[in-house]
This record gives structure tokens, sequence and C-alpha cells, in this order.
């Protein structure tokens, strides 16, 4: 169990709903983890649960259902999870996808799909990568072009989470490919429009349980009342929202660093070798030393971050370091952790081993740790 007394970034509220997050994750997902791995996606009655118990979106305005909190909730959820040694497919939706529906989306818009995005019965992706373009999100070319009153989609996704259970995509688009980033637009396309086609569920190498699809546009029209925000704005509406993408990221990092810790200290004084715990071993107690003292940092950095976020102080930059160090501080402690383990640790039946395979694309989505880096650099 996190140990978060004395955290300056939470009060007894937030150690209320903590504990509402433990009983959800001990009810509703541990039972059925197992079996969402084997099938490499979740069951469908998980959200309508998420939603029942009210840890979806927990940042939307009680006028449209939701409660009406701040992103400290949020990362109570993330961090819970981390730990738990699970990913949930829902943080995508509370902590990115509703924020372009918040902030952007007309009052209209907010008030068909807000409420349903809380209650569980709409699941929101939003699609940005594309075979030849990741980080570099100018390099998109699924093109939106103008017709009357409608659009008309071509083009091609990968890597998008929740793609297999989406029910509406925000996809990027270019809405003029000679207009560089202010070319870019976000759009609205329902799972159903006709020519809209969902690959392959990838074959990832970890976190198995998270469906992530390529996805197909082939002349599919939908209204330009679909439009989310101002066409041509759609960039600066994602480089506003990857900030709180790229702290969600560090959030979770953090939580699933201190459980591998955790294991690893819990192995280490069981297990017996030479006639003694490998704890004992100077080179065992020294590791775990180095460890517990990132961690003890990447707490206090992580409170430091909640905090200037909330007050909407956190820069791009700041984010995108949070992102880099939590994210490849948590890939050293996993791995440190799994050799500590020896041989068990390689076991797929063992947590740490999937903790350590889920733990490796922490460092490529979101912004790989190179283009964090570039980031950071421009602010210096």
């Amino acid at each position: 169990m996190l140990n978060v007394e004395g955290r300056p970034v939470y009060g007894a509220e937030h150690n209320q709903f903590r504990d509402t997050v433990r009983r959800f994750l001990e009810r509703e997902v541990a039972p059925h983890y197992e079996r969402w791995e084997r099938q490499g996606v979740v069951d469908r009655s998980y959200w309508d649960a998420c939603g029942a118990a009210g840890l979806l979106c927990p940042t939307v305005s009680e006028q449209y259902g939701g409660l009406g909190l701040d992103f400290r909730y949020n990362a109570i959820i993330g961090e819970e999870s981390g730990y738990a040694g699970v990913l949930l497919p829902s943080m995508l939706q509370s902590d990115v996808t509703v924020g372009y529906i918040e902030r952007y989306a007309s009052e209209e818009q907010k008030r068909r799909y807000l409420p349903k995005m809380v209650s569980g019965e709409l699941i929101v992706a939003i699609a940005m990568t594309e075979p030849g373009a990741g980080s570099d999100l100018q390099g998109i070319r699924t093109g939106a072009k103008r017709d009357g009153g409608e659009y008309v989609i071509n083009g091609s996704k990968t890597f998008i989470s929740n793609g297999q259970t989406a029910d509406m995509v925000i996809v990027v688009v270019k809405t003029d490919a000679d207009a560089g980033a202010k070319g870019v637009s976000l759009i609205l396309v329902e799972a159903d429009r006709p020519g809209f086609k969902r690959g392959r569920n990838l074959d990832k190498v970890g976190q198995h349980s998270a469906d992530t699809s390529e996805l197909f546009f082939e002349d599919v029209r939908v209204p330009a009342g679909n439009v989310l925000g101002a066409e041509g704005a759609g960039f600066a509406y994602l480089m506003n929202q990857l900030a709180q993408e790229r702290l969600s990221i560090a959030v979770g990092a953090q939580g699933a660093a201190q459980r591998a810790f955790d294991e690893a200290v819990r192995y280490a004084k069981d297990r017996r070798a030479f006639g003694k715990t490998v704890f004992e071993f100077q080179h065992s107690r020294f590791s775990l030393a180095d460890l517990k003292s990132k961690l003890q940092v990447g707490w206090a950095h992580l409170d430091w971050a909640l905090d200037r976020h909330v007050k909407g102080q956190l820069t791009a930059a700041e984010a995108s370091a949070a992102k880099y160090w939590h994210t490849e501080t948590q890939w050293e402690i996993v791995d440190a952790a799994l050799q500590l383990h020896g041989g068990s640790g390689y076991m797929n039946e063992v947590l740490i081993a999937r903790m350590w395979r889920d733990a490796r694309v922490q460092r490529i989505y979101g912004g790989t740790s190179e283009i964090m880096r570039e980031v950071v650099s421009r602010s210096i």
C-alpha cells in the first residue's frame, strides 16, 4: 500500500477518495486482470463500473454530470493503479480525451458527450500517430476536405489506445495541407460512420490488456459541426493538452516504480542464498538504498508538479521534464527489481515480470525521452 502520510499536496478528502479507488481496484480490476491480459482488451462492464463508482473524468463539472474536482483526484487514480501494477484504459479518457471536450468543444457538444463520458457509456480515443508520423505531429498525412456542410476524411492512424473499444475518436487531420501547423484540425468521428474501419488489435511487448489499434478512414463523412474548436487550431490545442498527458504518465510511472521497489524488498528479505537472505548481501542493500533515494526525490518532485499543475502554473517544459525523469526512473527501478528477483523475476507469472514489460513503452508514448530532452532544452 502506498504511504501517503505527510504529502502536502493531499488532504483528508483526497485520502477518502484514495480509499474508494483502492476498494474499486480490489473489487472490479484485480479479479479480472489476468483474463483481460489474455484477451487483449478490458471488458466493457469495467467502464460501467468505473462510471458508477465516480472514477471516470472527475474533473468534469457538475452541470455535465461530473464531480467538478481538480487533477489531484486523477493523480490518485494514476498512483494507485500504477502501484497495483495494472493499466486502466479509463485513464486515457479521464486524463487526456475529456480535456479536449471540456476545453474546446461547443456547448452543444459538451452537453451531448460529457455526461456519457462520465458514466462510461461513451469511450473516446484520440488518434494522433500515423505510420509515417509519430512525435512530429506536423508530419501527419490524414486529411479532411470540406465538401459543403461536411468534411471527408481519408487516411490512417496507428498505435491508437482504446482503438478497438472507442465509440468516438478525436482525429488529428490536415484541413490545409499547405499551412503547416496552422493546417491541423481536430475532428470528432463516431465509430459507426461509414468508411471508418478498425484494424487489428496490435500485438505489443507489454500492456497486453490495453487494446491498441490501427484505424482507417476511407471517405468518412462527418458534419462540419464535428470540428472540435476552430478549424486550423488543432496543433495549438494538442500542445496545450500535452502537458497534462505527460504529467499523467509521470504519475503512473512513480506509483509503479514504488511497487517494483517494494516487491524487490519483499523478495530480497525472503529469498535465501548461501545461508543468508539476499537482503543481507551488501550489494543488495546498497542497490535498494540507491533506489529508495530516487523514490524519495521522485515523490517530492511529483507533489511539486501536481501543485503547480492544479494552480495552472506547470509549463510544457516542466511537464516534459517530469515525464522524462519519472519514466526513466521507473525503468531503472523496475529493471533493478527484476534483477534482484533472479530467475523468478523472468517468469511471466511473477508480478515484476509484467511490470517490467509494461514499463518499457512509458519512455516512448506521450513523447519519447529523446523528444522530452528536446522540449526541455528549448527552455534553457
